[in-house]
């Protein structure tokens, strides 16, 4: 079941720990890929100078984050790589979580292919963790670009989320990844994984 658009309309602290075990669904190539999302960071631009639109700033990049609440903020780091987010909250109020890392689920050859040009028997240990341990991994092996910017993740298309039945799990909250510049920011704990996950991308 394709989760519903209000359980997005909430803090992004909120959004983040119940995302864990939830299932990232991605169409193309004629394929339906899966992955249960295991890690989470929360961003909170009132109060968050490691978030986009900190202090209220509002430009071309980062007004889709104070749109409507449950659809995909994904965004170009260093030239090289994406991330993909997805926006949280009411509408001007500017919050979204980082899908951080998932585990896939399904169609491992074809992700195989995406990033090593292998088949999924062929990859090392170490290859299989780093499918999609990290936000700009998971965007590599399911193919999310700008393109996906501000897609309903509420409605079936290119990229949803869906409900899981799992729940059984230990979820550990800790200090986000790579924002050393973001001053006291740098010490909120809003970045949420599954405990003993192989998936998670920094424990």
């Amino acid at each position: 079941m394709i989760i519903d658009k209000e359980f997005y309309n909430r803090s992004a602290i909120d959004v983040a720990n119940d995302l864990l075990g939830k299932v990232l669904v991605r169409e193309v190539d004629g394929r339906i890929l899966k992955g249960k999302i295991v890690e989470t960071e929360s961003y909170i631009g009132a109060i968050d100078k490691a978030c986009h639109a900190y202090n209220g700033r509002r430009t071309k990049r980062t007004e889709i984050l104070y749109s409507d609440c449950g659809v995909a903020y994904v965004y170009f780091i260093y030239g090289l790589y994406h991330c993909f987010n997805v926006v949280t909250n009411e509408k001007d109020v500017a919050e979204a979580v980082l899908i951080r890392a998932i585990e896939p689920l399904n169609e491992f050859d074809y992700i195989s292919r995406v990033r090593y040009k292998k088949q999924f028997k062929e990859l090392s240990k170490t290859q299989i963790k780093n499918l999609t341990n990290g936000p700009s991994k998971l965007c590599l092996a399911y193919l999310i670009d700008k393109d996906l910017n501000g897609d309903k993740l509420y409605e079936q298309g290119k990229i949803y989320l869906e409900e899981s039945e799992e729940n059984d799990f230990e979820i550990v909250k800790t200090k986000r990844i790579g924002i050393d510049y973001a001053e006291e920011a740098k010490d909120f704990l809003w970045r949420f994984y599954i405990k003993d996950n192989d998936f998670v991308s920094k424990k």
